[in-house]
C-alpha cells in the first residue's frame, strides 16, 4: 500500500488499525474513541486523518493542554465533540512524602502489576506527596479497588475533577549539533555527551527507546521528530535536520528536556 512509503515498518500494524477505525466509523456514522496513544501515535492518526478528510473530524484529549498520552476521537464531520465524550479521568491518592519517595516508574510499575493494559492510563503527575494518574473511565473501578498501594506506602485513588490536576510545563533546550551519521547510538553519544561505547551498551540494555518504543540495533537511523529517552539520561528529541555541512557531516538540533 502506497500509504506505507511514509512511515516506518515497525509502524504499519499502527496503521493498519488507524484505518480500519476510519472505515469503522465510516460505515457506521458512529465516533471511535482510542485508548490513551502516544505522541507518535496521536502524529500518525492526524498524517492519514486530519487533513484530508472532508467527512471525517480527529480530535484528541487527554486531561489538558499539556497532556503527553491522549485519548483520540474520530467522529463524523457533524458530530459535536465535548470533553466529557473521551472519558478521561482523574484520580488522586497521596502518601508521606517525608518516609517514601516515589518516582514515574514506581506508579507504573505497580499498575501494570495488577494486568491493566497501559494504554488505558494517560499520564502520571507525582508532586508534593500526591499522585495523579489519568485514566480511562472504564478501569476506574478497577484501579480504586485493586491499587492500594506503591513501594509498600498504602494509598487510596480517589476521583477528582481535571480542573485540579497537576500539570507540568516541559521546558526544552535546542542545541545544534554536527554529526557523522543518523545512527542511534552516534545520535545518543552527541546528544548525551557520552561515550559512543557507552551509547552502544544502553541501547543493548534495551535502556533506550525511540517514539516510546524500546530499540536494540545501535545502527538504526534517526529521522526528523524522532523522541528519545535513555534510562537515567533524560529524554531528547530529534528537532531538525538542517542538511550537510562543507566537510559531508549531518547538521542536526536536537533538544533535552529540562
Amino acid at each position: 500500500m502506497e500509504v506505507y512509503q511514509h512511515f516506518r515498518k515497525e509502524e504499519q500494524p499502527f496503521i493498519d488499525q488507524v484505518l480500519s477505525w476510519k472505515d469503522q466509523v465510516e460505515r457506521s456514522y458512529i465516533p471511535k474513541l482510542t485508548d490513551f496513544l502516544d505522541p507518535r501515535e496521536q502524529e500518525i492518526v492526524q498524517m492519514l486523518l486530519g487533513t484530508s478528510q472532508d467527512d471525517l473530524q480527529v480530535e484528541a484529549f487527554g486531561g489538558s493542554k499539556y497532556s503527553e498520552r491522549r485519548r483520540m476521537m474520530i467522529a463524523p464531520i457533524y458530530e459535536t465533540l465535548t470533553e466529557d465524550m473521551f472519558q478521561v479521568e482523574l484520580l488522586e491518592a497521596s502518601y508521606p512524602e517525608k518516609f517514601v519517595s516515589l518516582e514515574h516508574r514506581d506508579v507504573m510499575g505497580a499498575f501494570l502489576s495488577q494486568g491493566v493494559k497501559r494504554k488505558k492510563l494517560g499520564d502520571i503527575m507525582i508532586s508534593e506527596g500526591k499522585v495523579h494518574l489519568l485514566a480511562a473511565r472504564e478501569v476506574v473501578p478497577f484501579i480504586k479497588l485493586n491499587l492500594t498501594s506503591i513501594k509498600k506506602s498504602r494509598i487510596s485513588f480517589k476521583e477528582q475533577s481535571l480542573t485540579s490536576l497537576i500539570v507540568k510545563k516541559e521546558a526544552w533546550k535546542e542545541y545544534d549539533k554536527t554529526i557523522s551519521s543518523l545512527r542511534l547510538d552516534t545520535v545518543i553519544k552527541e546528544i548525551y555527551g557520552i561515550s559512543r561505547k557507552d551509547a552502544a551498551t544502553f541501547i543493548q540494555k534495551l535502556h533506550v527507546k525511540v517514539n516510546y518504543r524500546v530499540v536494540d540495533d545501535v545502527k538504526f537511523q534517526l529521522q526528523a521528530g524522532d523522541m528519545l529517552s535513555v534510562r537515567g539520561k533524560g529524554r531528547s528529541k530529534v528537532v531538525e535536520i538542517r542538511g550537510r555541512s562543507k566537510k559531508d557531516k549531518i547538521k542536526m538540533t536536537a533538544a533535552i528536556l529540562q
